[in-house]
């Protein structure tokens, strides 16, 4: 007599498909809307498209999606972000320290699929921008960490509100040949990180 198998406990152990990729391409970011948010899409050569996210229609699991931000050559997208108020900050970085903050409100609303308007002047003192996302209200330092595993806190509150045409200012000073990987930011917290 076969055993009878409870569906509902059933696992996927190699997961669901979420989206359909092309070669080359990876998913980097799943964010939560309310179905009404607008979405800016952030590349490495500093561009940036706001669109609603009524623009992009729902699909299936295995469909590959709509375009959000028409590339250039050698750019790639670095960040995906939901725009819940023209009130939000974006944080911009680049791959030599470079960073500042910009108000979401000097990125109005467009259609998809555009090239998107300037996020951030690059040049190769700042190198191509590697993150780009919303500062949340509870967000109250950054964590820098560079490639060679050099790591930098600094309060959101010490980096420069700047305009979109702008390169922004050294946040993070990097020795020869390093360059900043990756960033978190983090609430408030006791200063258990030393800073060099």
């Amino acid at each position: 007599m076969a055993a009878a198998h409870d569906h509902s406990t059933f696992v996927y152990t190699n997961g669901l498909i979420a989206i359909k990729l092309d070669d080359g391409d990876e998913l980097r970011w799943i964010k939560k809307t309310t179905g009404k948010n607008d979405i800016i899409v952030s590349t490495s050569a500093g561009q940036a498209v706001r669109f609603n996210e009524s623009d992009a229609r729902p699909m299936g699991r295995a469909a590959r999606g709509v375009r959000g931000v028409r590339l250039r050559p050698n750019d790639t997208v670095v960040g995906m972000d939901v725009v819940t108020t023209d009130e939000q900050t974006l944080l911009v970085i680049s791959e030599k320290g470079f960073g500042k903050k910009t108000m979401v409100a000097n990125f109005p609303s467009h259609k998809r699929g555009g090239v998107g308007i300037k996020a951030a002047v690059v040049t190769a003192k700042t190198g191509p921008i590697i993150s780009v996302q919303t500062i949340d209200p509870d967000m109250a330092e950054a964590l820098l960490i560079s490639k060679n595993g050099q790591t930098i806190r600094l309060s959101l509150g010490d980096i420069k509100m700047l305009g979109r045409t702008t390169q922004g200012v050294t946040i993070m000073r990097l020795s020869e040949g390093d360059s900043v990987s990756s960033i978190g930011l983090m609430p408030e917290q006791s200063s258990d990180i030393t800073e060099e």
